[in-house]
C-alpha cells in the first residue's frame, strides 16, 4: 500500500469513526481535524470516493489577467526607448499594436524593474550606453544629456582621481547681506565629480590660484595622487588679464599640472553648478550672511556634505559619493600591488 493509499484510508476512518459515534465533533476531536477538514474530506469523497481523499496536487496562484513575461519585456524596452513617455502614452502605445496593458498596471511593473521614475530610466540608459550594451538614440541621448550634462564628457572623462579636473568662475549675485557680489571658484574632479569651492570677491589669477593652493592640491597630497591636467572652461568669463593668465600658468607648470582650455561648456561643472544652484543657494540668500567668511564656513559644511554623505547618481558614481569612488579607486591600486 502506498502512502497516499494509507492517507486516504486514514482520513475515510474519520468519516467513519463520525457515523459510529453518530456525532462530527466527537470524532473530529478523537483524529485531531478541525470540522472544516472533516467536511471538505466528505465532500471530496461523495464526489470522487476514495481517490477524492488523496493529497490533490498544488493549485498554481496564476491569475487569468497576469501580464505576460513577452509584455512585460515590451514594456521594459519601449520605456527605455522613450523615456520621457507616461505611463498612459505607454499603455495607449500598446493598444495601437494591440496589447491591452491600462497605465496602474504599466507603472507597477516599471517599479517592480526598478525603473518607476523618469530619472530612474535615464539613469539606468546611462549604466547601459557606459557598458556599450547599447547603443544611444538621438531621443534618448538628449534627455540623458538634459538630465545630467556630465554624459556628454563620456568619452573624455578620466581613468582616475587628479587626472583630469574642471575649473571654472560663477558669480552669485547679493551674495552678502550688504547684496555685494560674490565670485564663486569651482574645481571639480571629472572622475569622481569631488568638488572644491572657494567664495571670493575677485575673479583674478590670485583668487583662481587660491583654491588650488589651499584645497586641492593639498587634498590630493595627503591621498598620494598627482594633479595631471586641468582644464578650464569659458576663460573668458574669468577676465583674465594677460598678466593674470602669465601668473596662473606659472603656478600650473611649477607645480607640474598641465592646463587644458575648453571653448565648450564642460558638463561637470555644469552639473556641480546645477546642483549648488538647486540645494545650496536657496538656504545661502535666506540667510544673508554679513561676511564672506560666514559665507564660505556655510558652504564648506554644504561642500561636506556634497562630497561625503550625498549619493551621486549618474554612469560615473552610480550612487556612490564622490568620496567613495575615489577610495574605492584607491583601494583597487593597492590591491594590484
Amino acid at each position: 500500500m502506498t502512502a497516499k493509499e494509507k492517507l486516504s484510508l486514514q482520513r475515510f476512518s474519520v468519516l467513519e469513526l463520525a457515523k459510529t459515534l453518530n456525532n462530527v465533533s466527537k470524532a473530529c476531536r478523537r483524529r485531531g481535524i478541525s470540522r472544516t477538514q472533516f467536511y471538505e474530506y466528505r465532500r471530496r469523497f461523495l464526489l470522487y470516493g476514495m481517490d477524492g481523499l488523496k493529497d490533490l496536487p498544488p493549485i498554481h496562484h496564476h491569475h487569468p489577467w497576469t501580464t505576460s513575461p513577452e509584455v512585460i519585456k515590451l514594456i521594459l524596452v519601449m520605456s527605455l526607448e522613450h523615456p520621457g513617455w507616461s505611463c498612459i502614452t505607454l499603455s495607449d502605445q500598446l493598444k495601437l499594436e494591440g496589447v491591452s496593458v491600462s497605465s496602474p498596471t504599466i507603472q507597477n511593473i516599471l517599479i517592480k524593474n526598478g525603473m518607476g521614475r523618469k530619472y530612474e530610466r535615464l539613469l539606468k540608459l546611462e549604466e547601459l550606453a557606459l557598458q556599450r550594451a547599447i547603443e544611444l538614440t538621438p531621443e534618448q541621448s538628449s534627455q540623458v544629456r538634459r538630465f545630467n550634462p556630465c554624459y556628454r564628457e563620456i568619452d573624455n572623462a578620466s581613468s582616475r582621481p587628479g587626472e583630469l579636473l574642471a575649473q571654472r568662475i560663477y558669480y552669485i549675485r547679493r551674495g552678502l547681506k550688504d547684496r555685494r557680489w560674490l565670485h564663486l571658484h569651482i574645481v571639480v574632479d571629472t572622475y569622481s565629480s569631488y568638488a572644491f569651492g572657494l567664495l571670493q570677491f575677485s575673479n583674478r589669477a590670485e583668487a583662481a590660484v587660491a583654491v588650488l593652493q589651499n584645497d586641492v592640491i593639498p587634498f590630493y597630497r595627503h591621498l598620494g595622487l598627482n594633479i595631471q591636467a586641468i582644464v578650464i572652461d569659458q576663460l573668458r568669463d574669468w577676465h583674465f588679464t594677460e598678466s593674470d593668465e602669465r601668473r596662473y600658468d606659472i603656478y600650473l607648470a611649477h607645480n607640474e599640472i598641465e592646463r587644458q582650455s575648453s571653448v565648450f561648456y564642460n558638463g561637470f561643472i555644469a552639473r556641480f553648478h546645477r546642483t549648488v544652484s538647486d540645494e545650496f543657494l536657496p538656504t545661502f540668500r535666506a540667510k544673508s550672511y554679513k561676511t564672506i567668511g560666514a559665507a564660505q564656513n556655510a558652504f564648506d559644511g554644504w561642500l561636506l556634505h556634497y562630497n561625503t554623505e550625498r549619493a551621486h547618481e549618474g554612469y560615473r558614481n552610480m550612487g556612490k559619493r564622490p568620496m567613495d569612488a575615489i577610495q574605492d579607486y584607491i583601494k583597487s591600486v593597492r590591491n594590484k600591488v
